[in-house]
């Protein structure tokens, strides 16, 4: 049973923007909060971004911050991440999570996961 389903990856340059969507079964989409995650090749999964599905609370990692919105969607059960300005080091798979925690950012506490969606910034 697919619960979440990662979309909008592909290739783009350095300085260049890209938006993925998350789409969540409806059972998924309950969960207090959302996170978009990334593992870059041979790195461990590192967290992005995360939004909560009531109040739209918002939490970013350095790295992104001012780069990177997280976005949700109640009528559509879609969770976005708009990307600008993306850099070589921003390559990775990114995949999207649901879960019962507040805002967290450690990948453990999430109860769903998607397959991922490649993101490839090049120089």
């Amino acid at each position: 049973q697919v619960q979440l389903v990662e979309s909008g990856g592909g290739s783009v340059q350095a300085g260049g923007s890209l938006r993925l969507s998350c789409a969540a079964s409806p059972h998924t989409f309950t969960s207090r909060t959302k996170a978009w995650f990334r593992q870059a090749l041979g790195k461990e999964r590192e967290f992005v971004a995360a939004i909560t599905r009531n109040d739209e609370s918002t939490k970013y990692s350095d790295p992104v911050k001012g780069r990177f919105t997280i976005s949700i969607d109640n009528a559509k059960n879609t969770v976005d991440l708009q990307m600008n300005d993306l850099k070589p080091e921003d390559t990775a798979v990114y995949y999207c999570a649901a879960g019962r925690h507040w805002l967290v950012g450690v990948q453990k506490l999430y109860d769903y996961w998607g397959q991922g969606t490649q993101v490839t910034v090049s120089s």
